[in-house]
């Protein structure tokens, strides 16, 4: 059953836009990555198959708790896999329904005239998704970039310094690597580069994390000693970038809603050496503003749930376009996420961000916000040498920044800074510094230049 509840897992990550198939199965904690991708991939392949199997058997109003992504996962091994070999009461449910499955697979054969199961499915889709760099972000709570590259190097990797443009990370080849351009510790390595099996992966020295999903944290840039809430935060990546700008020093409150994804969170982030965060299974729209627990807190970190358009390593069989009733409802779902967040009392700073294309979860759902909440809000103007902006949906939404694969090598994403507005303030800010300088000094304003400190982490072997 485990193999089969792992799945559906994945599944329901990728629907909720929580990352590509690779990153996701690598952080589920099943044991046998190989066995869990393969069964995903296989699903995948032939979810529109599935999807119609389970609608002309009438499967899940049969069996209505039955989940629809764990439906897919067996109603998959039951007719096109090796058999269901477990599952438990999951199993006997699936073979219950057997003849009326193959009934409705013999009827689709035949509407579509064909005999193998393998003709059912659509033609290859024919243009290879873009490839971006592999992007590895040094875990300064163990380590520092220095050890890490010649940890590399002397696992004969050649090292390219500092690239100085998005060209040069484009020309990666072979063993080769660079320091990114634009995040002081995320180095660069060539696509299909593979770290899962690398010890200062397993050893949590180093994440492996798209540069779009760095900046969220690299951009909300908390002082050490802040108080933070990382809104959505499985599966983990973005909670121990957040704990490595803190420097561990303050404090971390992380929700999520599954139980198994914060278990597997809290795996990562134990890895990783981080230590000042709580785990709480809660919706975050359920939290309290004004618990006393979270009076101290300053920034929050927002990346709800979105369509997951701009995962580009997702396989072909995820690509379809959402529906409009989709993309509504998960708008809906995200202005509640972004207004809860900005009712916390001590709030001063906030990055929402998504992984969607879609100007309807990105800047028309910042827009609405920030019209209901009045001038208590604005956006920041942050990172100006970031070459992709917002849409111009409304007055400066060019403050909003975009990632592409065609245009900044990375995963589509979207991210917009919030700050409160103080009196006597000019609109809307600037503030380059704080992506220069991501950490800034303890009690320092938001894009104000750190302090040097020395380093002193576990040499890497």
């Amino acid at each position: 059953m485990a193999l089969y509840s792992a799945a559906a897992a994945v599944l329901q990550g990728l629907e909720r836009g929580r990352g590509g198939v690779k990153s996701l199965v690598y952080n589920s904690g099943f044991p046998h990555v190989r066995q869990l991708y393969a069964l995903v991939s296989e699903t995948l392949r032939y979810s529109p198959v599935l999807e119609k199997l389970l609608a002309g058997a009438a499967l899940l109003q049969a069996e209505k708790k039955l989940p629809p992504e764990l439906a897919k996962v067996l109603v998959y091994d039951l007719l096109f896999g090796k058999g269901l070999k477990c599952g438990g009461r999951w199993k006997a449910l699936a073979r219950r329904h057997r003849a009326r499955l193959q009934a409705e697979l013999a009827r689709l054969k035949v509407q579509h005239r064909v005999s193998r199961n393998e003709d059912l499915l659509a033609p290859a889709a024919s243009p290879a998704a873009p490839q971006v760099p592999r992007y590895v972000r040094v875990n300064t709570l163990k380590t520092c970039v220095d050890d890490v590259v010649d940890f590399f190097k002397r696992q004969g990797y050649s090292y390219l310094g500092k690239a100085a443009s998005v060209e040069e990370l484009r020309a990666l080849s072979g063993k080769k690597f660079l320091l990114d351009l634009h995040l002081p510790e995320l180095l660069v390595f060539p696509p299909q580069t593979d770290f899962h099996d690398n010890v200062l992966y397993t050893s949590g020295h180093i994440i492996l994390q798209d540069k779009a999903s760095c900046l969220p944290a690299f951009l909300l840039s908390p002082a050490p000693g802040s108080h933070v809430i990382d809104a959505c935060a499985a599966p983990g990546n973005k909670t121990s970038h957040l704990a490595a700008i803190l420097q561990n020093k303050g404090q971390i409150f992380a929700f999520d809603v599954d139980t198994k994804r914060l278990a597997t969170m809290n795996t990562m982030l134990m890895r990783a050496g981080v230590t000042a965060f709580q785990l709480a299974q809660q919706d975050f729209l359920t939290v309290d503003p004004t618990d006393p627990k979270y009076r101290k807190v300053t920034h929050i970190l927002l990346d709800p749930s979105c369509s997951g358009s701009g995962m580009v390593t997702r396989l072909p069989q995820e690509e379809a376009a959402p529906s409009t009733e989709r993309l509504r409802a998960l708008a809906g779902f995200q202005r509640k996420a972004l207004s809860h967040a900005l009712s916390f009392p001590a709030l001063q700073r906030l990055v929402y961000s998504t992984c969607s294309l879609h100007q309807e979860e990105n800047e028309a759902v910042v827009e609405a916000v920030l019209r209901d909440h009045g001038s208590a809000f604005r956006l920041v103007n942050t990172f100006p040498s970031w070459p992709c902006r917002g849409l111009a949906a409304f007055p400066g939404a060019e403050s909003c920044l975009r990632a592409s694969p065609t245009a900044t090598l990375t995963q589509g994403f979207f991210v917009a800074v919030l700050e409160r507005h103080r009196d006597g303030d000019a609109a809307p800010s600037s503030v380059p510094a704080a992506a220069e300088n991501p950490q800034p000094a303890e009690g320092a304003e938001p894009g104000a230049a750190p302090k040097k400190r020395k380093r002193k982490k576990q040499k890497v072997k």
